[in-house]
């Protein structure tokens, strides 16, 4: 338990510097375009001789001789300690990752030929899938004209074909994170992913079977539909997460999450300043940090797997999960388009389970198409699915014009 508090304490203290670092940055560049070149040279040279001090007198290392890469293993100092006093040694580390962080996003600004995500061989073959794809969906007979555009929206964030209205419905409804690729479609196919893999078995070999097609299958779909930053959140969050399980280690989500953070910031640290970026992570730091406490409001019922099934706590739960992303992404969505979803739990309560089913039978009927299988039952269970998913958000969005 210590050592686990230790490893979230590390992560933290390199993770949130880092990130304030690269916001620091962000904000400098501006104004400091001129003298950027001697800038990053000097921040350079501060780090190296920074860290290089560190290691020639700091003491990097346990009796044991074991390497220590927490700040945290300073001699307890009583309460005021485990209250959360910083050690001279801890604020020196942080100082070293704002500095860092800085450093990134100015050298990033004045680099040149920095490729973009999926570019290459990978981003050529992913645009022939994603061509294909919708071809694919096209060619689905779907009963109604609005399902494929919404199928194809959905799974490749293509929304040229989608009616004005139904953007509209969407819009109005509070529901327009649907249509925009996010964390939340590559959840799914996760989740899909998965369950499609169980099969393979838990050995050590199956393990690294599973882990790898996962990841590789992650990365295509990422590159193939653009790679948004939530989009890449969401990947860097599943390649750590699997990472993790095969190596055993203990998969605490805030901990994932704030090293995918720290990836993303390190590869491309301009994406701090994108809408997207920010909504992503706000809504999964609300998920992991304030969600929980929301959840235990309403205690889960003891017994037989078939008792604990309660239809009113899942509510709650989904309630509560909403909850606690609109407080966290609020404040930024406010900021920057001066709306605010008046009601947003019932939008999600109807339109996240519904999206959930929608993918899963989007995926299945598009990969018998695949085969030349398309059976009808199939097909007409998506576009009933996809118009009762409309159907509840047109009332929504009706709501206050009665």
């Amino acid at each position: 338990m210590d050592s686990d508090m230790v490893e979230a304490r590390d992560i933290m203290g390199i993770s949130v510097p880092f990130a304030a670092g690269v916001a620091t940055g962000a904000v400098l560049c501006p104004f400091l375009s001129g003298g950027l070149p001697i800038i990053t040279d000097s921040i350079l040279l501060i780090l190296i001789c920074s860290t290089t001090l560190l290691v020639r007198f700091g003491k990097l290392s346990d009796r044991s001789g074991k390497r220590l890469v927490s700040l945290s293993n300073q001699p307890r100092l009583g309460r005021l300690t485990r209250l959360g006093r910083l050690s001279g040694r801890r604020i020196f580390f942080a100082g070293i990752f704002i500095v860092t962080g800085i450093f990134c996003s100015l050298n990033y600004h004045i680099a040149s030929g920095i490729p973009e995500y999926g570019s290459g061989i990978v981003s050529t073959a992913a645009a022939k899938a994603v061509g294909h794809l919708r071809a694919t969906i096209d060619a689905i007979p779907y009963p109604s004209e609005t399902t494929g555009p919404l199928v194809k929206a959905l799974l490749t964030g293509d929304k040229s074909d989608l009616p004005k209205e139904i953007t509209g419905i969407f819009r109005d409804s509070g529901a327009s994170h649907i249509l925009a690729l996010s964390g939340l479609h590559l959840g799914v196919l996760y989740l899909l992913l998965t369950r499609l893999t169980s099969p393979l078995g838990n050995s050590p070999k199956a393990r690294k079977s599973r882990c790898s097609l996962i990841i590789v299958a992650a990365l295509f779909y990422s590159i193939m539909t653009g790679a948004t930053p939530s989009i890449i959140r969401a990947f860097l969050f599943i390649t750590i997460n699997e990472t993790a399980r095969l190596l055993g280690r203990k998969r605490e989500p805030v901990r994932v999450l704030l090293a995918a953070l720290t990836v993303q910031l390190a590869l491309k640290p301009d994406v701090i300043s994108s809408v997207g970026f920010q909504l992503s992570y706000m809504a999964m730091a609300g998920i992991f940090l304030l969600y929980p406490t929301l959840e235990r409001i309403y205690p889960a019922p003891s017994g037989s797997r078939l008792s604990r099934f309660n239809p009113f706590r899942k509510i709650w739960n989904a309630a509560m999960l909403s909850i606690s992303c609109q407080i966290f992404t609020g404040p930024i969505a406010w900021h920057y388009f001066h709306t605010f979803p008046k009601y947003f739990i019932l939008t999600n309560l109807v339109a996240l389970p519904l999206t959930s089913a929608i993918m899963t039978l989007s995926v299945a009927t598009i990969a018998l198409s695949f085969f030349g299988i398309c059976p009808e039952p199939l097909v007409i269970l998506n576009d009933h699915a996809m118009q009762a998913l409309v159907f509840c958000l047109e009332i929504i969005s009706g709501l206050d014009n009665p």
